[in-house]
């Protein structure tokens, strides 16, 4: 019996998809693995699941890769705004980076099952932005070193709030804006509090399923073969649903009385140079690394 933490809600789309992982694992192994998810940071918070799954406390477990980028620049790669900003282009990212990231994780001990992004980010803010002067002051929640430095670049205020925070955070004023998908909008009821939704598709951040390497070393290979097998299959799966979501969420916010609105093209240019200064200042700290995942995903555009 394996446990498996996550920090999002029973409900979210990636939950959903972990427990049908779950559920194939069980019934493909024949009941000789059972994974236990635990959702909504109830058995580890978000920051201290990946520490978990390392140190053997948890066999599985999901993570929000780019959190761990001040530990390596390689987990921060899909933070990157303007980077990659759909679907298609995040698979080409997910495909040139997904041997490094194994590498990565295997020096840690850990190996990674499978990743499913989350839906094209956006800004929810009280403001009318019409350049990135419009965000001076904000109080942003930043729930990564990129959102965080994408504060710090357009002079807003970083605030460290976990996703199971956003509401009471909304509703006590720590923070008035936040750059997320209409996932997170909608799991935190955030058109409560906020009315303006920027659908600027900076980027599309992954939750990576990882596991202990001893642990699943431990597992007899009929059992090994199985858990990857539906591992594939949720990756797969996963992709899709969040595509498919996206839309769904994005209909149900402006349901909601949300105001969905189109970045204006000053923004836009605004934005994409806050882009390309952080991918610059990412490939410094990659080095030759991340140069070659940079040359990978290049040359398949």
């Amino acid at each position: 019996k394996w446990d498996l933490p996550t920090a999002s809600p029973a409900s979210n789309f990636h939950t959903e998809n972990i427990a049908q992982f779950a559920a194939d694992v069980d019934k493909a192994s024949g009941g000789k693995l059972r994974i236990q998810v635990h959702p909504n940071a109830s058995l580890f918070k978000a920051p201290e699941i990946k520490r978990a799954v390392q140190g053997g406390q948890a066999q599985a477990g999901e993570i929000l890769l780019v959190n761990f980028e001040n530990e390596d620049p390689l987990y921060g790669l899909d933070g990157i705004p303007f980077l990659a900003t759909s679907y298609g282009e995040s698979l080409k990212l997910y495909k040139a980076s997904r041997k490094a990231l194994d590498d990565k994780l295997a020096k840690q001990g850990m190996k990674l099952l499978f990743a499913v992004p989350w839906p094209p980010q956006g800004i929810y803010t009280k403001r009318t932005l019409a350049s990135v002067n419009d965000m001076k002051g904000l109080k942003w929640r930043a729930y990564s070193p990129a959102t965080a430095k994408i504060a710090e670049l357009v002079g807003a205020q970083p605030m460290t709030v976990q996703a199971a925070e956003v509401s009471q955070a909304l509703a006590t004023g720590v923070i008035d804006s936040y750059m997320s998908s209409g996932a997170t909008g909608f799991d935190s009821k955030t058109y409560e509090h906020i009315k303006n939704w920027y659908d600027t598709q900076a980027w599309l951040p992954k939750n990576a399923v990882i596991v202990n390497k001893k642990a699943f070393d431990a597992l007899d290979k009929a059992t090994q073969a199985a858990l990857l097998k539906a591992a594939a299959d949720a990756e797969t799966r996963g992709w899709k649903l969040s595509e498919e979501k996206n839309g769904w969420y994005v209909a149900q916010l402006k349901g909601k009385g949300m105001n969905i609105l189109k970045p204006s093209d000053q923004l836009t240019a605004d934005l994409r140079r806050v882009g390309n200064h952080m991918l610059a200042e990412w490939q410094r700290k990659a080095g030759d690394d991340g140069k070659k995942v940079i040359e990978a995903y290049r040359a398949q555009q």
